[in-house]
C-alpha cells in the first residue's frame, strides 16, 4: 500500500470537492487538521457550496475534520473545504521527512520484542533517546538551518532568534537580491558585564547589594566608528567628495601590508551575549539582511521530524544509546551497534550533502579561463 495519503487536489490546490451528500458529514481527509478559534469565528479553512462562502456556525457546523451543513446538499450541488495559506503549514515537500513520533512507534515495532536483542523498553526511554539523536543530528548533520530576513534598525541590533542555538552565516542583501557574507569580527567585543565604578574603581552596588550595570562604552565606540578607518577605504588625503572617495576604494582589500579579514566592505557584527542580540557595525544601518542559523529540531512540534535519508541513522542511534544505558549488556554488543551507528550517521551526512556532478562541473568551468598577460 502507498505512503501518501492525500490526492493531488488536496496537496496543490489545498482542497477537496465532494460530491452532494445531504447535510453531510463532509470529512476533510487531508495532512493539515481543521482548525477552528474558540470564537467560532476564525479558522484555518472555508467551506464553499457552489463558489459560494458558507458562514461556520450558521451555514455548517465543525467537528474535528468533519463538516455538516445545516442545509441539505441537492444534486447540483458542489461542496469545497478549502485551505487558508496551505503553504504556511509545512505541507509542501513534507513527503521527503519522517516525523519523530513514526521513528518512535517504528522503532518499537522493529526493535523491541520477544525474540529480538531488545526484548522490552519503555516508550518515554525511546524518545528521549530519539529527541537527542535529534538535538545531536541538527547540529551537523540534519537540514535544519533556519533563516530570517530582516532590517537592521538604527540602533544596530536585532534580537537573536526564540529558537536560535548557533549562527551559520549572515549576508546582506543588494539591490539585485545578491548576499554578501557578513563575518563576524575579533576587532571588538561585548562585555558581560559593565559595573558603574567610582572614583577608586570600585564597583558600586544597588539596594539589594547588587553591582550596578551600566552602558558598555566600548559599543558605544564601535557603533560610531567610522569604517573605513578600519578597512581601509578611507584616505585622509583626499577630498571628502563622494567621487574621490569612491575612487579610494579601488585598492580596497589589494594593498600590500593589508589584513583580508578587515580590509572589505561588507560590515562587521558581534554577538552581544549580554543583551541576547546581534550587533552590527555602523555602515550596516538600514541594511536588508538574512541570518541564516541552526535551531535543534525540537523548538516546535512542525520541527519534530527527520529526513527519510537519515532514518536508519535514528534508528541506529536510538539502538546504541539503549544498549549502552543497560546493565548485563554485552559489551561486544554495544561495541557493534556504536560501530553501525557511526556507519549510518556517516552514510546520512552523504546522502543530505545533495552533492551533484554536474552542479561542481559548472562551477569548476570557470578555473579553466585563460588568463590575460
Amino acid at each position: 500500500m502507498g505512503l501518501l495519503t492525500e490526492n493531488n487536489e488536496q496537496y496543490y490546490a489545498g482542497q477537496q470537492t465532494f460530491l452532494p451528500n445531504g447535510t453531510g458529514p463532509y470529512e476533510w481527509t487531508g495532512n493539515v487538521q481543521l482548525v477552528v478559534t474558540t470564537t467560532t469565528t476564525n479558522a484555518n479553512f472555508a467551506v464553499y457550496k457552489n463558489n459560494a462562502l458558507l458562514v461556520i456556525g450558521v451555514d455548517y457546523t465543525v467537528s474535528g475534520n468533519i463538516v455538516t451543513l445545516t442545509v441539505a446538499a441537492i444534486a447540483t450541488d458542489i461542496i469545497q473545504i478549502r485551505i487558508l495559506e496551505p503553504a504556511l503549514y509545512q505541507n509542501y515537500g513534507s513527503y521527503e521527512y519522517i516525523s519523530l513520533n513514526d521513528i518512535v512507534n517504528n522503532f518499537i515495532v522493529a526493535y523491541v520484542g520477544t525474540g529480538k536483542l531488545i526484548p522490552s523498553v519503555k516508550r518515554t526511554d525511546v524518545m528521549f533517546h530519539a529527541k537527542r539523536g535529534l538535538q545531536e543530528f541538527s547540529y551537523d548533520t540534519l537540514k535544519s538551518i533556519k533563516s530570517q530576513e530582516l532590517t537592521i534598525p538604527p540602533s544596530l541590533s536585532i534580537i537573536i532568534p526564540q529558537d536560535y542555538v548557533n549562527y551559520v552565516k549572515t549576508s546582506w542583501v543588494d539591490s539585485l537580491g545578491v548576499k554578501h557574507i557578513i563575518y563576524p569580527t575579533r576587532l571588538t567585543s561585548n562585555p558581560y558585564r559593565v559595573p558603574v565604578q567610582d572614583n577608586d574603581g570600585i564597583p558600586t552596588q544597588d539596594n539589594v547589594g547588587n553591582n550596578t550595570q551600566g552602558q558598555s562604552k566600548t559599543e558605544e565606540r564601535w557603533d560610531a566608528a567610522d569604517m573605513r578607518r578600519i578597512t581601509g577605504g578611507y584616505d585622509e588625503n583626499l577630498d571628502a567628495s563622494v567621487d574621490n572617495n569612491r575612487y579610494s576604494r579601488w585598492g580596497l582589500g589589494q594593498r600590500y601590508g593589508l589584513n583580508p579579514e578587515t580590509t572589505q566592505v561588507n560590515g562587521f557584527y558581534t554577538i552581544n551575549e549580554r543583551e541576547g542580540k546581534f550587533s552590527f557595525s555602523s555602515d550596516l544601518a538600514g541594511k536588508l539582511i538574512i541570518l541564516e542559523y541552526i535551531s535543534d529540531g525540537l523548538a516546535l512540534d512542525a520541527d519534530m521530524r527527520v529526513p527519510k535519508m537519515a532514518e536508519e541513522a535514528m534508528y541506529m542511534h536510538i539502538a546504541y544509546s539503549v544498549l549502552a544505558g543497560r546493565s548485563g549488556v554485552q559489551e561486544y554488543i554495544v561495541s557493534r551497534f556504536k560501530k553501525d551507528r557511526r556507519a549510518a550517521l556517516r552514510n546520512a551526512k552523504i546522502r543530505l550533502s545533495n552533492i551533484k556532478l554536474e552542479e561542481i562541473t559548472q562551477v569548476m568551468r570557470n578555473k579553466s579561463k585563460q588568463i590575460k598577460h
